[in-house]
């Protein structure tokens, strides 16, 4: 009895056109990270349990995939922060800081599947870790990063909305709500999906006084261009060193997002962002694609106080995004903003007509050496299901070689887009020359 092919719920796999395309978008991620300077980092998959799960809790803990092997525990790392936090540790006289690093693998959590929800995914992670302290001016430099990616990856319409913690946490502790902080952010964060009267009525059952709730309100009500909000939260006159600091730390954000190349149309400050509730402390990021909002987030991040804490005395200040490729590519398919419609890497498929390989391979082999994804059909078929197969492929270019072709130094090139002919010489060089002047 045979075994049915099958995938794990939660678990992507592509066809090639698709998977083709999926590393189109992963390479120009990972080419724009590349341009900014981050250095290449790459991480085991399996963990010590007790090393990876040093911080671990709550949910987190309940979707890690563990299991032991002999009399080891270990885990799959469900994040690429965790595993930087440990190799900085542990790599720590090794490294020059600041420490700029990218990241780009799978990670594994045992969420429910659900459409659109992977339990293997890959992130895209970029992190910026200083030794003791770390410049706010880092914080400015990652949505340039931001910006130039999805400008690559094709769109116009975009906005990096930026907050700051400190401004929050200021806030609540000016109101005598420190202790609630975490909840209130909670319920801010939801404004968007539940809307303001159901945030109203959430921060009611806290037993929050209605000045306070009004206050919160007014807070986060703030309107304008980023400088006019900057401007209405210095009027508010909080007096508050938490505050103060935030929104100090939030204007020469603002200021140097400008000068790194950022226009004012792809940014905003926007304060009702208030994400990773107890990792960051002070700039926080959130990305939007504006014309498909139901997307959610495209790329999330912000500053950390103390990247190795579980693993070191040594105080490691950080800012750091991340991207969900895997779950961006899925919503990318499903709103069809992806092309997949390149079905081979070839530029050029070579079809030998003749028992003697000799030529053919040689011809490849030079093309290759030249930088042209070259193929060559090497099994017996008819020319028929030769050019088929090209055409299925969607490969621009083949070149029959029979006996003709090599007695004559000569062969046909034929675009299998337009169905053109050319004859050129049997060379690499030849070859190569036509297909940039074509």
């Amino acid at each position: 009895m045979k075994t049915e092919p099958r995938t794990l719920a939660g678990f992507m796999e592509l066809l090639p056109d698709e998977q083709i395309a999926f590393n189109q978008i992963k390479e120009k991620i990972e080419n724009t990270y590349k341009k900014f300077g981050f250095l290449p980092l790459d991480t085991p998959i399996i963990e010590l349990s007790e090393v990876l799960l040093a911080k671990a809790g709550g949910e987190t803990e309940k979707q890690i995939y563990r299991f032991t092997k002999g009399e080891t525990d270990l885990s799959l790392r469900f994040d690429l922060t965790v595993p930087l936090s440990k190799y900085v540790a542990k790599n720590y006289g090794n490294l020059s800081f600041p420490f700029r690093r990218y990241q780009i693998g799978k990670v594994y959590r045992g969420e429910r599947a659900q459409k659109g929800r992977y339990r293997e995914f890959y992130q895209c992670d970029i992190d910026i870790i200083g030794d003791g302290e770390l410049d706010i001016i880092n914080d400015a430099e990652l949505p340039s990063v931001i910006y130039n990616i999805f400008k690559d990856l094709g769109f116009d319409n975009f906005t990096i909305c930026i907050n700051n913690r400190k401004i929050l946490n200021g806030l609540f502790e000016s109101l005598g709500q420190k202790e609630n902080s975490t909840e209130i952010l909670r319920i801010i964060d939801k404004i968007d999906k539940i809307g303001k009267e159901a945030v109203i009525e959430e921060l009611s059952k806290l037993n929050l006084q209605k000045t306070n709730i009004d206050k919160i309100m007014e807070f986060i009500e703030i309107t304008g261009t980023s400088d006019e909000k900057l401007e209405k939260l210095e009027n508010l006159e909080i007096n508050n060193e938490t505050y103060k600091q935030g929104l100090e730390e939030l204007k020469q954000v603002v200021k140097n997002v400008i000068l790194f190349g950022v226009p004012e149309k792809n940014f905003k400050v926007e304060l009702t962002i208030a994400r990773g509730l107890d990792y960051y402390t002070g700039t926080v990021y959130e990305t939007f694609l504006n014309d498909y909002r139901e997307i959610g987030s495209v790329c999330s991040g912000g500053r950390y106080e103390n990247l190795a804490e579980y693993y070191t005395d040594k105080k490691l200040p950080g800012v750091g995004v991340s991207i969900g490729l895997t779950r961006l590519f899925y919503q990318f398919n499903e709103l069809n903003l992806v092309s997949a419609n390149k079905k081979s890497i070839s530029d050029i498929l070579i079809i030998p007509m003749l028992e003697n390989l000799e030529k053919p391979i040689i011809l490849a082999s030079n093309l290759r050496k030249l930088g042209v994804n070259t193929e060559i059909f090497l099994n017996d078929k008819k020319l028929k299901a030769k050019l088929k197969y090209a055409d299925k492929l969607k490969i621009p270019y083949v070149i029959v070689i029979g006996e003709d072709e090599i007695n004559s130094n000569t062969a046909k090139i034929k675009n299998m887009e337009t169905g053109e002919e050319i004859e050129v010489e049997l060379d690499a060089n030849s070859i190569i020359k036509f297909i940039k002047e074509a």
